[in-house]
C-alpha cells in the first residue's frame, strides 16, 4: 500500500506559507550572493588603501576599468575610505535583512509543522 504524502491534504493557507518560504529562501539566497560580492569588494578595497599607505610618488587610479589617471595619495584615500563606508553600511543592511528573512522563514517552518504534526491521520 503506498504511503500517503502529509502534504497532499494540506489547507489553502499552509499551501501559501509553504510558497511563500520558497520565496524568502530563493531572497535569502539572493541576499547570501550580494553579501559575498560586497564583502569581496570590502576586502578589494582594505587591500587598496593598505597597498595606498606604502605608495610613494606618483600615484593612479583606474576609471571604468580601461582609463589610468593620476591623482594624488590623499585623494585616493579620501575616495578608498568613503567607498569602504558605504560598502561596511550596505553590509550591514544586508545583514539586517539576512537576519529578518531567517525568522521569518524559522517562523513560518514552526506554524506549518505545527499544522502536519497536528493532522489526524
Amino acid at each position: 500500500m503506498p504511503e500517503e504524502n502529509p502534504l497532499a491534504n494540506l489547507d489553502e493557507e499552509t499551501q501559501n506559507q509553504i510558497q511563500e518560504i520558497q520565496f524568502l529562501e530563493q531572497g535569502f539566497q539572493q541576499l547570501m550572493m550580494q553579501k559575498r560580492a560586497f564583502n569581496s569588494e570590502l576586502n578589494e578595497t582594505d587591500l587598496s588603501l593598505k597597498e595606498l599607505e606604502k605608495a610613494t610618488g606618483e600615484v593612479f587610479k583606474i576609471v571604468g576599468g580601461q582609463i589610468v589617471i593620476k591623482s594624488t595619495k590623499e585623494d585616493l584615500e579620501k575616495d578608498q575610505k568613503h567607498k569602504k563606508e558605504l560598502i561596511e553600511t550596505r553590509l550591514k543592511n544586508l545583514d539586517k535583512q539576512e537576519k529578518e528573512l531567517s525568522e521569518r522563514i524559522e517562523e513560518l517552518r514552526e506554524k506549518i509543522m505545527k499544522k502536519i504534526s497536528s493532522k489526524p491521520k
